[in-house]
């Protein structure tokens, strides 16, 4: 399904109830502002994200592009912003894929393991048609202690490549838990202790 945006030119500087000021460019494209519906755009960023393909209309034609950043209010947590880059055809592009986990790790739920999650997101080179919204990683995979899922373990769609990402860096791992020893009286340096006393006396000598 493709998703479509309505958007509207924009004077800068100039404000639209329930509209976001954006800006739209691209490589052969002028910088452009425009206005675009707030709840549309949100429910839009939720299905595309940064990594798909969105239909953006303006004064009667249509642009594909890419939601490339968005400016959110730190103190209401809204979106305030956004920058739409225009994709040409044949173009590559490159982005970070969300990584979403799923299953359940038996080293984790029967061995005591702990899952850590080195990687958030990965950074992919390709054509934007062909980028998925996520990558989905099983953790059923990680059933052994020690186990570890690499990038190269990773199903990426034809036409989809790794951008600066090292084939053999640890996407997701589990380790053992280490239990500190509680049960090992604590022991006092002596020896500080004097010198810290010898010291203090010295100080009232001089005193």
């Amino acid at each position: 399904m493709t998703l479509q945006l309505d958007a509207t030119p924009r004077v800068r500087g100039a404000k639209m109830d329930g509209m976001i000021p954006a800006v739209i460019y691209g490589k052969h494209v002028q910088s452009t502002p425009i206005f675009i519906n707030t709840s549309a755009f949100t429910k839009i960023y939720k299905e595309a994200g940064e990594s798909n393909i969105v239909s953006l209309k303006l004064d009667g034609k249509t642009v594909n592009v890419m939601i490339q950043d968005r400016q959110i209010d730190p103190v209401k947590s809204h979106i305030i912003h956004a920058d739409l880059y225009v994709i040409e055809k044949g173009q590559k592009v490159h982005v970070a894929i969300p990584l979403l986990y799923v299953g359940e790790s038996f080293a984790v739920k029967n061995l005591g393991a702990n899952l850590v999650k080195t990687m958030h997101e990965l950074n992919v080179s390709g054509d934007p048609t062909l980028l998925p919204h996520e990558i989905t990683i099983n953790i059923e995979a990680l059933a052994e202690l020690n186990s570890s899922i690499l990038v190269k373990d990773l199903n990426l769609p034809k036409g989809v490549e790794l951008y600066h990402v090292n084939p053999d860096d640890v996407v997701a791992s589990v380790v053992a838990q280490v239990e500190e020893d509680l049960s090992a009286p604590a022991t006092l340096d002596m020896s500080a202790i004097e010198v810290e006393k010898k010291g203090k006396k010295e100080e009232e000598t001089a005193e």
